[in-house]
C-alpha cells in the first residue's frame, strides 16, 4: 500500500467525537512491557461501555482481526515496511500476525521482532468502561531511531483510525448495546 492509499483510508474513516483519545501512559501499563527498554510509547483510550465480558485478547482480535480487509492489508503492509516479523493470520498464537506474548483476562500483550531494529509490543487492556491500547517500541540502532522519528506521527493517526473504525463497527456496537440493554425480569 502506498502513502496516498493509506491517507485516503484515514480520510474515509468515520470519526466520532470523544470516543478515542490519546492519554498519558499509565505506569501500571508500562510495567507490562517485556522489551529490555522502551524508547517510544503511546496510549489511547477508547470507550467501550462495560468491558468485562471480553478478555484482553478478545478485544485485540475485535480491533485487529475483525477490521475491514482493506484496513488489515494496510496495517500488515505498514508493519512489513518497518521490518516487523509477523506470523500467521490463521493461528490462535497470533493476532493479525502479532504473537500473543502474554494474555490474561484483563490484558493481552502482542509482540513482534523487527529486522530493522524496531521490536514492538501492542497492549490491549480492558478497563471498566474503556479499552486501553498502548504501543511500546524499542529502537536498537540509529537507523531504527531515524525511521521511527518519521513514522511516529503517522502511527498515532493510524492507531486513532483503527480504534475509531473498530468502535464504529456493527459487532462492537452490538456488543455494547447487548451489555447496556436491561435484563428482563425472570419469572
Amino acid at each position: 500500500m502506498n502513502r496516498e492509499t493509506a491517507i485516503d483510508l484515514l480520510r474515509r474513516t468515520p470519526f466520532t467525537q470523544g470516543r478515542v483519545r490519546q492519554v498519558a501512559m499509565p505506569p501500571a501499563a508500562r510495567t507490562l512491557s517485556t522489551l529490555s527498554h522502551v524508547d517510544y510509547e503511546d496510549a489511547f483510550l477508547v470507550e467501550t461501555g462495560p468491558a468485562q465480558d471480553r478478555t484482553g485478547e478478545q478485544w485485540a482480535r475485535a480491533v485487529l482481526d475483525d477490521a475491514p480487509v482493506i484496513m488489515r492489508s494496510a496495517l500488515r503492509s505498514g508493519w512489513f515496511a518497518l521490518g516487523l516479523e509477523l506470523g500467521s493470520t490463521r493461528s490462535d498464537r497470533f493476532v493479525l500476525g502479532w504473537e500473543v506474548g502474554r494474555s490474561s483476562p484483563d490484558f493481552a500483550l502482542l509482540a513482534a521482532r523487527s529486522r530493522l531494529g524496531l521490536p514492538a509490543e501492542l497492549l490491549f487492556k480492558r478497563q471498566e468502561h474503556t479499552l486501553l491500547f498502548a504501543t511500546f517500541v524499542q529502537q536498537e540502532n540509529h537507523i531504527a531511531r531515524a525511521v521511527w522519528a518519521g513514522v511516529a506521527p503517522v502511527h498515532r493517526q493510524v492507531v486513532r483510525c483503527v480504534l475509531e473504525q473498530a468502535s464504529c463497527s456493527d459487532p462492537w456496537r452490538s456488543a455494547i448495546r447487548r451489555r447496556a440493554a436491561p435484563v428482563p425480569p425472570s419469572r
